[in-house]
C-alpha cells in the first residue's frame, strides 16, 4: 500500500524519522513536504496529504506538526478524509477500527520518536471492522455530502 506523508517545520525532522521507519518496512511513501525546517503553513501540507488520500493515490495518510491539532483540523475539512488526532496505540486502533480514519495526525513536540513509530505501526495494521461502525461513519459522509 502507498502512504502519503507531510509535515510543517515543526514536525520535519519526525517526518523525515518516519519516512526512513515506514521505507525499512516496506511501505511506499509519498512525500508531499515540506522540504526543510523553515517556517511554512501546516494547512498547505495538509491539504496536500488529504488531496491524495482523497484521490486514492495512496491509501492513507500521515500528517505531522507541532501538536497534530493543527493538522487534523485541516485535513477534516476535505470530503471523504477522516484525520484522527492520536497520542497512543489505543488512539490509533480504534480511530482504524470504529471510525475508518484514513489520515493519522501526530504531534512531533509530544511524542519520541519511538512512540510515533509505535502510534504508526498500531494505525497501519488495524483494520475497520465494519458492521455497527459502517453505519456511524456513513453518516459522518452524509455531513460532508461525499
Amino acid at each position: 500500500m502507498s502512504l502519503v506523508i507531510g509535515s510543517d517545520h515543526a514536525g520535519f525532522e519526525a517526518k523525515q524519522d518516519l519516512i526512513a521507519f515506514l521505507t525499512k518496512h516496506g511501505y511506499k511513501v509519498i512525500d508531499k513536504g515540506c522540504d526543510s525546517p523553515e517556517s511554512v503553513d501546516y494547512p498547505d501540507f495538509a491539504l496536500a496529504v488529504s488531496k491524495t488520500v482523497q484521490s486514492g493515490e495512496a491509501g492513507l495518510g500521515i500528517l505531522i506538526c507541532g501538536t497534530g491539532i493543527g493538522m487534523s483540523i485541516t485535513a477534516n475539512k476535505v470530503p471523504g478524509i477522516r484525520a484522527a488526532l492520536c497520542t497512543s496505540v489505543a488512539h490509533a486502533e480504534l480511530s482504524r477500527q470504529h471510525n475508518d480514519a484514513n489520515v493519522l495526525c501526530l504531534g512531533a513536540r509530544l511524542q519520541s520518536r519511538g512512540e510515533r513509530e509505535e502510534i504508526t505501526r498500531a494505525f497501519l495494521d488495524a483494520e475497520f471492522e465494519g458492521q455497527r461502525h459502517a453505519r456511524r461513519v456513513r453518516k459522518i459522509h452524509d455531513i460532508t455530502g461525499c
